[in-house]
């Protein structure tokens, strides 16, 4: 079964990079472009990761973060903020509502996969998954 990965981010240059990125790996990337559709959309799919910007319109990462953490069926999902706002103040208080990594644009796609592969198993395409024995 695919890892699924919501991708939150009002750059489409950026959700489009990361669907790139990913598509060597067994992974169904959704995508959003601001907090309040990634909101939606994670009740929807129910992603095995989010991979959330700071600074959307509609809604901002801090604020999609919070109704997250505050739904009984949404608040266990990991988060890895990817965004160009390195402010101390903000990086404690998304570490205050649980991500499990931070990450700064610009940013090396190699070391974003590395942190996602911690969160999520990500297995190359054409590869079989299976707890069953040869």
């Amino acid at each position: 079964m695919n890892q699924k990965i919501l991708s939150i981010d009002d750059s489409k240059t950026i959700r489009l990079l990361l669907a790139r990125m990913f598509r060597p790996f067994q992974v169904e990337l959704r995508e959003a472009g601001n907090g309040e559709e990634g909101l939606a959309q994670a009740k929807e799919v129910r992603p095995d990761l989010i991979i959330l910007d700071y600074n959307m319109p509609v809604m901002d990462g801090v604020t999609m973060l919070q109704h997250l953490r505050h739904d009984p069926q949404l608040k266990s999902i990991p988060v890895i903020m990817l965004t160009a706002e390195s402010n101390p103040k903000v990086i404690s208080t998304v570490a205050r509502l649980g991500v499990r990594d931070y990450v700064v644009k610009p940013f090396q796609e190699q070391a974003l996969i590395t942190k996602v592969s911690k969160v999520i198993p990500l297995h190359p395409q054409g590869t079989v998954s299976s707890n069953l024995p040869s």
